[in-house]
């Protein structure tokens, strides 16, 4: 996948991998998705990777090898958290602030999973229909933070775009720096303002 954007997250200092080389996101904002590509570089016959199945809701997915995506609209303490698991499965979380909620039921939230691994890479792609979280969704800008948990052999790796400290803790807002303008709709198509 290419997108508008493309990112390295980073390995947190205090948790380095011995398996992973480096972790790429392409992300591609759409009217009404917001669509992510990650990509893992390394020696993935070190990295636990579950068997894909049938696409499925599933909780606590970061406690092994999963991608995430934390989205708010620039400005609002509430946010969505996405975990996107190599097995296929995932789940949504809404929070009003700082790991102040929970899990969201709403299956129509994430869609289009596609797994690809070989022997040096794997690579997940994931949409999110940012209309099924609210209205403003759409068209607000939106702060993005990525991240990864990696399980390898005897140990965990943990990536984002940003570590805001030496503990990995993905739901810190300092850690949401990517920001995604917002779309308009004009008489040409979607444009970018």
């Amino acid at each position: 996948m290419t997108g508008e954007y493309e990112v390295n997250l980073r390995c947190s200092p205090s948790k380095k991998s011995k398996a992973v080389r480096a972790i790429r996101v392409f992300l591609q904002r759409e009217w009404d998705k917001l669509r992510l590509g990650f990509r893992l570089d390394g020696d993935i016959s070190r990295v636990r990777l579950p068997s894909v199945g049938t696409p499925a809701q599933d909780a606590e997915l970061w406690r092994h090898t999963c991608f995430e995506a934390f989205l708010s609209i620039d400005g609002e303490s509430a946010y969505h958290e996405f975990n996107f698991a190599p097995s296929g499965q995932w789940q949504a979380y809404r929070f009003r602030g700082y790991r102040d909620g929970g899990p969201l039921s709403d299956d129509t939230i994430s869609s289009d999973l596609l797994i690809r691994s070989t022997a040096s890479d794997f690579e997940l792609e994931a949409a999110i229909r940012l209309g099924a979280l609210s209205k403003n969704h759409t068209n607000a800008p939106l702060r993005v933070g990525l991240s990864a948990v990696i399980e390898e052999d005897e140990s965990y790796s943990y990536w984002a775009l940003y570590h805001p400290s030496d503990r990995p803790d993905f739901h810190d807002a300092r850690g949401f720096t990517l920001l995604l303008e917002r779309l308009v709709l004009k008489p040409q198509g979607v444009q970018k303002v």
